[in-house]
């Protein structure tokens, strides 16, 4: 069913790295330069999304992808923004979370290199 599958690819040019998000045959474009990423990893893909619910409402940021662990039950979750929106988004988030599970990682890049990018999109719909 294509509803349910998603896809996610990274085209790069010259000037700037897009994410082309394919749902259902309709592409989305998301256009994430200049944004700093922030990026967590905990043991429950439940607690994830109630991170992430947290983290939204807290700040301005985009949720660039949920990546399940291969190996176990949780996820890694990569979220985009200004700098002061990734932080508080990120600090709503590990709060909310450290009483439901275990933190496994997190941290925030303010400016990603451009060489960077690409290997943030290498396990995305994996």
């Amino acid at each position: 069913e294509p509803y349910r599958r998603q896809r996610q690819m990274c085209i790069r040019d010259r000037y700037k790295i897009i994410s082309y998000i394919m749902i259902g045959g309709g592409i989305m474009a998301e256009n994430y330069n200049g944004m700093a990423v922030g990026i967590f990893e905990l043991d429950s893909l439940a607690a994830c999304f109630v991170a992430l619910d947290a983290a939204s409402k807290a700040a301005n940021v985009k949720i660039q992808n949920v990546e399940r662990n291969r190996l176990g039950a949780g996820a890694c979750v990569k979220m985009r923004g200004s700098v002061s929106d990734v932080t508080a988004a990120m600090d709503a988030a590990l709060k909310v979370a450290e009483p439901l599970t275990k933190i496994f990682s997190h941290t925030i890049i303010a400016s990603p290199a451009h060489d960077t990018e690409p290997a943030m999109y290498m396990t995305a719909g994996k």
